[in-house]
């Protein structure tokens, strides 16, 4: 009898520590999962920053040259007086 209850406690030492193991596995995989997401979540948060000001610093850049060429092209408005050579300022041929 006595070799029946120990093989019996065994089968059941066996089995609890299969169980405990499991147990431990399913948490470390838990863990992973978990520190890969906040991994992820830690450098994708400063990149995407960093995506938007440098966006954002790229379209001001842009406005600022397309502001500077229209003003080079852009007549200028003259301030009253009229410019030699214009109607109503023609140079006198006498």
């Amino acid at each position: 009898m006595s070799n029946e209850t120990t093989k019996s406690n065994d089968l059941s030492g066996a089995t609890n520590a299969l169980v405990e193991t499991l147990a431990k596995i399913n948490q470390q995989q838990v863990e992973m999962i978990t520190n890969g997401i906040k991994s992820s979540t830690d450098v994708f948060l400063p990149l995407s920053r960093a995506s938007i000001e440098l966006f954002t610093s790229v379209v001001n850049a842009v406005i600022q040259i397309l502001q500077n060429v229209l003003t080079a092209i852009t007549p200028k408005q003259s301030t009253g007086e009229k410019q030699p050579g214009t109607p109503g300022n023609l140079p006198s041929t006498k």
